[in-house]
């Protein structure tokens, strides 16, 4: 029998479109939805609005940094629960950018996971964690600089929206190809502002 395919990563997509109310929604709104031990879930929706259509709301792709740096962080740490601090919980999105962000997402996010399965779990525990989540923290470091080299910044993003999946998901082999892209993104970076 086929495998059925898992829908962890559209059911995510399902609750940010249910926080969508009013003309703009907060941060600590989205957090609240998803929930505040979901780090992998969280990770993954911030990253991934970086990398749709939305991140054109200015200062986006500054703000989706700070958040998945302290993720990042706070998963290395072994924290059991999310914090973050007041400025960015009280960031707020656009309603309608935000939702066009999520069905621009979807028909990706569906095809990915009709390949996507628990495999390689071994690699989503400590010690084999620290390796791409010091990657994401340094990465996270330089990703508001990277709205100057066009697409670099949606790249970065992606790179993180991949291991995130992983981890929610359960699959070690899309945490190494994360792990690829997280080395690969540097190169892409210098190579674009060369050619820009």
């Amino acid at each position: 029998m086929p495998k059925e395919p898992t829908r962890a990563l559209s059911d995510v997509l399902d609750r940010l479109e249910q926080t969508a109310h009013d003309e703009s929604i907060s941060v600590e709104e989205v957090i609240e939805h998803l929930g505040t031990k979901s780090f992998a879930a969280l990770m993954l929706v911030f990253s991934l609005i970086s990398t749709s259509p939305a991140s054109a709301i200015p200062g986006l792709t500054a703000t989706v940094a700070v958040i998945v740096f302290i993720l990042a962080a706070q998963m290395m740490l072994g924290r059991d629960s999310v914090w973050l601090p007041g400025f960015v919980t009280r960031r707020r999105m656009s309603t309608r950018k935000l939702c066009e962000g999520v069905s621009w997402m979807r028909r990706p996010v569906r095809f990915v996971e009709r390949f996507l399965g628990a495999r390689l779990t071994v690699l989503l525990h400590r010690p084999w964690l620290y390796l791409p989540l010091t990657l994401i923290l340094a990465l996270s470091l330089f990703m508001p600089f990277m709205e100057i080299v066009p697409t670099s910044g949606s790249i970065a993003s992606a790179a993180i929206a991949l291991f995130a999946a992983g981890i929610l998901v359960r699959d070690g082999a899309l945490v190494i190809v994360s792990l690829v892209v997280l080395l690969a993104v540097p190169i892409a970076a210098w190579q674009l502002g060369f050619a820009g």
